[in-house]
């Protein structure tokens, strides 16, 4: 079985605004394998997150083509879209979208009960990943009674539930304090690391990004260089 969970193969978009052609992404290649956290690294408007949506499958319009676990999903139809995000890719964003009305535990059971598992199994894998995220005693708490740290763990969480293949995030601590972001993101690659889950984090933070195993970084639509972080060792690919 291969370890490579992501491949791209000259992935571009573009878009019309009003005469003018906007080339957003202009040809990208690269691997992410499993067990690797890789930062996407780049200023507001560099292309990360029309990356992330590329690759999590959210829009279409793009050119090249994207391999996740060793299927070309650039073409497949609009259900097997879904089920591939249901089944293989887990999703973080800068602001939680936790649903309101339910609980934390509620929130990362739903995904679960979506995919086929039973209520007991997914109440008990909820309450096994917000208790590994200190979250245990806050299980039957809605969101509007959480903290903004909390909130994020339990997007954390939400997005492992189903134990994806791949993990896409987008500014995933872009809104909390500087320490309280530190917490999250060292629980989120814990969290990463023991499913052996291969995770594509964008960020415009230099300090979060040296502290992944290797950076991509991406300016005007292509990717400028890439290089080792702190926390790994330098090769070709992402």
């Amino acid at each position: 079985m291969s370890d490579i969970v992501l491949e791209l193969s000259g992935l571009k978009r573009s878009f019309t605004q009003g005469d003018v052609m906007i080339d957003v992404l202009r040809g990208i290649d690269a691997t992410l394998r499993r067990g690797e956290i890789v930062a996407l690294l780049g200023p507001s408007g560099s292309g990360k997150s029309t990356m992330l949506q590329a690759v999590g499958l959210l829009e279409g319009g793009f050119g090249g083509t994207i391999f996740i676990d060793g299927e070309d999903v650039t073409r497949i139809e609009q259900g097997e879209r879904t089920k591939t995000r249901r089944e293989k890719i887990g999703f973080v964003y800068q602001f939680h979208h936790l649903l309101p009305d339910f609980t934390a535990i509620e929130n990362v059971v739903l995904p679960q009960l979506i995919r086929g598992a039973s209520p007991d199994e997914a109440e008990e894998r909820g309450a096994d990943l917000l208790g590994r995220l200190g979250l245990a005693e806050r299980l039957h708490h809605k969101p509007s009674k959480l903290s903004g740290g909390e909130q994020q763990r339990v997007a954390v969480a939400r997005a492992l539930a189903n134990r994806p293949l791949l993990v896409l995030a987008d500014e995933p601590t872009g809104n909390l304090d500087e320490a309280t972001a530190d917490r999250v993101f060292d629980q989120f690659v814990s969290l990463v690391r023991d499913h052996g889950s291969a995770a594509l984090v964008a960020t415009h933070n230099e300090r979060l990004a040296a502290r992944m195993d290797r950076v991509l970084r991406l300016h005007e639509g292509r990717i400028e260089t890439q290089v080792a972080s702190a926390g790994g060792s330098e090769n070709g690919t992402l």
